[in-house]
């Protein structure tokens, strides 16, 4: 693709992007209601950042010469309800390499601040309580990882200088890395009473939603850790809230189901459980590294040679 008549739609202003190719106009568009140009001319569409679906999804029917769908998150599940409007051959592309170390510092944030007790001991400082005692460690604990891909993997780098007695890696399908065996899910059975830390990482498909269901929470070991920086729907809410009110299991979740979780849902107050806003991904290391990104593909996409990071292509 080498026009200059052809579009590519930014979520961000492209004099901001280092490195882009001059064959293309840029129109910068991240959801807004009108859009920037016509939506017939876009050849490569870099889709809004953490926009609802509905928002993510309307130009697509109206883009018939539309190449390359490139997202600006790790997962795809948001979009893949709008690939039957595209023309066979368009690639989608996901943005590996992109929330890795982000994800991966969130997850650690998150299991260290459950096991240590640092939201009962921020509550404690806006009392002026003195809330002392021993509280778990994360040194000598058993650390599951569900879900291992890149962030998986990036999890377990920043892991490894905790001691852990253990770090088991499961993924869809067995396989072996550097590090070892990867555990396919049917193992998960087995694996989950041995967890003393189960971190879910797995993108969300048909296999994986509801994967965290009561079965899956029943087999935790009593008093263990669920961390969830996956989606929401990985997880079964319902049958999750069973486990934590009964103080048999505690969570900590990036992501809920519904989402965003809205004013008195019983997620909110629920003993052990600690929640943040979906932030796994929108730290101060996402644009500079999606910006390289995008660059980087339409380098290769004007140069006529293949995209990274092709999920599925649409047929």
């Amino acid at each position: 693709m080498t026009s200059k008549t052809a579009d590519v739609w930014l979520p961000f202003p492209a004099e901001e992007i280092a490195g882009l190719p001059d064959t293309f106009r840029y129109r910068q568009w991240d959801g807004e209601d009108d859009f920037p140009a016509d939506p017939a001319a876009c050849v490569f569409y870099v889709t809004p950042y953490m926009k609802s679906p509905e928002v993510t999804l309307r130009p697509l029917a109206d883009m018939p010469d539309l190449a390359v769908v490139q997202t600006l998150t790790a997962g795809i599940d948001h979009v893949l309800g709008g690939l039957d409007r595209l023309r066979p051959g368009v690639r989608l592309c996901n943005a590996r390499g992109v929330h890795e170390a982000s994800t991966a510092e969130l997850a650690l944030t998150l299991t260290l601040a459950s096991l240590r007790g640092i939201p009962g001991m921020v509550r404690g400082q806006d009392r002026e309580e003195w809330r002392s005692g021993f509280y778990e460690a994360l040194a000598d604990k058993s650390v599951l990882i569900v879900g291992y891909g890149s962030i998986g993997a990036a999890i377990e780098d920043r892991l490894a200088p905790f001691e852990c007695a253990r770090v088991t890696r499961v993924a869809r399908s067995e396989r072996t890395t550097t590090r070892g065996r990867v555990h396919a899910l049917v193992d998960l059975p087995r694996l989950l009473p041995e967890a003393d830390v189960v971190i879910l990482s797995t993108p969300l498909t048909d296999g994986t939603r509801g994967l965290a269901d009561q079965a899956f929470l029943g087999r935790m070991k009593d008093g263990a850790l669920l961390v969830n920086v996956a989606r929401g729907p990985v997880v079964d809410t319902a049958a999750l809230l069973g486990e934590v009110e009964s103080g048999r299991l505690c969570a900590a979740l990036d992501v809920t189901d519904p989402e965003p979780l809205p004013p008195g849902h019983p997620l909110w107050h629920a003993p052990n459980v600690l929640i943040t806003p979906h932030v796994g991904g929108s730290s101060t290391a996402f644009a500079p590294r999606a910006k390289r990104l995008v660059a980087r593909q339409l380098t290769r996409f004007a140069a006529g040679e293949p995209v990274e990071n092709t999920v599925l292509t649409t047929g």
